[in-house]
């Protein structure tokens, strides 16, 4: 599989705590789902990808490519990660690659993003055929100092991931080494104009506000996906 690079701009890290028990039935019979404190998150990201392009070439063969996702965090065997639950994105091509390639639920969907002044502006529509609906509608932006993340507080948990795991066709774990620097966060200020993303998955919406931060971003490389079994 192809290593990719690209810079993550302009994310919202909207974060619900929920009960483990209801995010475990979700998962892979291989994951565990991963708590801080107790609890069980479940995150809505809105952001966009820029200069998306094979490692090695330039960031002027890059393309965009706004995305929205639903995850949650697990671990493999110990090892802690990222599950994706769905990630709806603007390209039809790159949703076909990334679901051959690294085996995501990715969605293709019409999205736009107004990141031009101190609020961020987002709009995402699921287009896929025979998907659910999914909608979010959300605007957003930094309310604050900079964070001073470290291990063992939220945001760190939230955030400072370097792999994710997915489910192979044939039911192996598959694991995506994911690097990138430390994550520059913010509190953040989000309203939600529509968001069905939790029922479109399968959840209810989580109770209460979600605990949210504001980055402008970082650049990434997604290395080569493998089997999860027997990886460091």
């Amino acid at each position: 599989m192809v290593a990719l690079a690209m810079g993550w701009r302009h994310l919202l890290f909207a974060n619900w705590p929920v009960a483990p028990e209801t995010v475990q039935p979700h998962l892979p019979d291989a994951l565990a789902v991963d708590t801080h404190e107790g609890d069980a998150w479940l995150s809505v990201v809105p952001f966009t990808n820029v200069a998306v392009r094979p490692r090695g070439l330039p960031a002027a063969m890059g393309v965009a490519l706004p995305e929205l996702n639903l995850r949650t965090y697990v671990t493999y065997e110990g090892r802690p990660g990222v599950y994706f639950f769905s990630l709806d994105a603007d390209g039809l091509l790159s949703v076909a690659a990334a679901r051959l390639l690294h085996g995501l639920p990715y969605y293709n969907a019409a999205v736009d993003i107004d990141a031009g002044s101190d609020r961020v502006v987002f709009e995402s529509r699921r287009r896929h055929p025979g998907a659910r609906a999914a909608h979010v509608a959300a605007t957003y932006g930094r309310d604050g100092a900079r964070i001073d993340h470290a291990p063992g507080d939220l945001p760190h948990f939230l955030t400072e991931r370097y792999r994710l795991f997915a489910e192979g066709t044939d039911g192996s774990t598959r694991e995506v080494p994911v690097e990138h620097p430390r994550w520059p966060l913010y509190p953040a200020h989000a309203e939600f104009a529509a968001n069905t993303l939790f029922r479109a998955n399968g959840f209810d919406r989580p109770a209460g506000e979600p605990v949210c931060y504001y980055s402008p971003g970082v650049d990434v490389v997604a290395g080569h996906g493998r089997d999860a079994e027997g990886s460091p």
